[in-house]
């Protein structure tokens, strides 16, 4: 079926929006501000020594949420790029120390401050501090402040330390740091460690204690990170949100075991509504009813998607090419849209995985999924995930809440405003309900559907 007139401006409305998020941008770093007296506004600043870190530029700012970032040059807006919905409500005036920099690598691809350096991260510590700190790494293949203004601003409000790192690499050429076969994605998971061990020893630097409580949260790849990191590294947290992570299983369902049905199968529904290409689509895991996204997900995501990851953890697969030739025809040569995962070598499933995820979390976890997906549907990556959870016997330590009308991206609401529902407000009171449930011990709602409200303020309410 082709996309009506209506859904084509929208489209090429949201293209801007998408070419940014995948992009990223340039951000300014300001000098420090002299050391304030202990107590006061940005007290001991100047004991800051970020352990391992190549590079530190130490900021007092008034404001460190994006109200205040923005202006002063301490986050990059295209970092965080069509993540939110339009109308978003976030708090302000936060003060206190604003950390950036870089530990030490080889790879070049974040742009930030000029610096062509991967590694990079952000620290931000609140002149009032609850004695928590929130950990994040940049979702999809974006830099460190993707996640300033669906996660920072927030946690920062109620008084937690902030922490983000770009992962180790960034941008659609990420394979290209110099690693082996999934490396690049297991360098991920190497740097969410480091920086979480290296915030909380700055914060005993300022505030002469180590966090109380450390939380890890993210969204997409970030989401998979806080599932990686509360499976292989519970000492270091106390909880996690898992916002619509990305799911690696070397036996499947991975990326590769849906998208190229995607890339085969979409240009032919779309060119002629043909049944069969629709039902092989809706077979291979994506949403009855998620098919007015299809248009948008195969022009900006599916595509890019599909090349990128495949060149990761396959590059023989295209030969000397590298992520392939974008949105070919089914039958061209090294086409991704022909890619067969189950027949490739079994090198290529080892490469997966080196990062796969086995569902046996140590610390408390809630999962937030959109009902409409259609990146990673919830046929594929979530629900299989709560399964693994529960066969690995973890159970009683998980929440999986499925949020009807709610898909990958906040941006997109503005579009469909009648049909989508933004995620950031549930993922906001999913972050309460596990900071009650470890710290109070008040047990978060069971795991459930949750609803479109009927009315209300659907942009920054939600009710579990």
């Amino acid at each position: 079926m082709r996309p009506t007139t209506t859904s084509r401006q929208r489209l090429a409305a949201l293209a801007t929006t998408a070419t940014l998020a995948l992009l990223g941008g340039l951000a300014t770093a300001s000098p420090a501000s002299a050391d304030k007296p202990q107590g006061g506004h940005c007290a001991r600043q100047s004991k800051i020594r970020v352990p391992g870190a190549q590079v530190q530029e130490v900021a007092c700012l008034d404001d460190l949420t994006t109200a205040g970032t923005v202006a002063s040059g301490h986050t990059n807006p295209n970092d965080w790029a069509g993540l939110n919905a339009a109308g978003t409500v976030n708090p302000t005036g936060v003060p206190g120390i604003q950390v950036d920099g870089y530990f030490p690598d080889t790879s070049t691809t974040n742009t930030n401050h000029g610096w062509n350096h991967d590694a990079q991260y952000v620290l931000r510590i609140p002149d009032h501090w609850n004695g928590g700190l929130v950990v994040s790494g940049a979702p999809g293949v974006r830099a460190q402040y993707a996640n300033d203004f669906i996660i920072s601003d927030w946690v920062l409000s109620k008084g937690y330390a902030f922490a983000s790192t770009d992962k180790g690499n960034t941008g659609a050429a990420f394979y290209r740091d110099g690693s082996a076969p999934g490396g690049s994605i297991r360098e991920w998971n190497a740097r969410v460690t480091e920086l979480t061990l290296a915030s909380r020893a700055t914060l005993r630097q300022v505030y002469a204690k180590a966090p109380q409580r450390t939380w890890m949260v993210g969204i997409s790849n970030g989401g998979y990170l806080t599932r990686w990191q509360l499976e292989n590294r519970p000492d270091l947290y106390d909880g996690g949100i898992d916002w619509e992570g990305t799911l690696f299983r070397a036996e499947g369902p991975n990326l590769f075991t849906y998208l190229p049905t995607a890339l085969k199968n979409y240009p032919r529904y779309a060119a002629t509504g043909d049944q069969g290409a629709h039902d092989a689509m809706i077979a291979a895991g994506f949403a009855p009813g998620s098919e007015f996204l299809w248009p948008f997900h195969y022009s900006y995501y599916w595509d890019l998607t599909q090349r990128i990851y495949r060149e990761e953890f396959d590059p023989t697969w295209d030969g000397s090419l590298e992520a392939g030739v974008p949105f070919c025809a089914s039958g061209t040569p090294s086409c991704d849209a022909d890619y067969d995962y189950a027949s490739r070598p079994q090198a290529v499933k080892d490469a997966v995985a080196s990062v796969s995820l086995t569902g046996r979390i140590g610390k408390p976890m809630l999962t937030v999924q959109g009902t409409l997906d259609t990146l990673l549907p919830a046929k594929t990556d979530a629900d299989v995930y709560d399964r693994l959870i529960d066969q690995a016997g973890s159970g009683a330590l998980h929440r999986y809440y499925s949020v009807e009308d709610g898909t990958h991206t906040d941006g997109l609401y503005s579009a469909y405003p009648d049909r989508l529902r933004p995620l950031l407000p549930c993922a906001r009171s999913a972050f309460d309900a596990l900071t009650a449930w470890v710290e109070r011990g008040t047990a978060p709602p069971a795991d459930g559907f949750v609803a479109r409200p009927a009315g209300g303020d659907i942009v920054n309410t939600c009710t579990l």
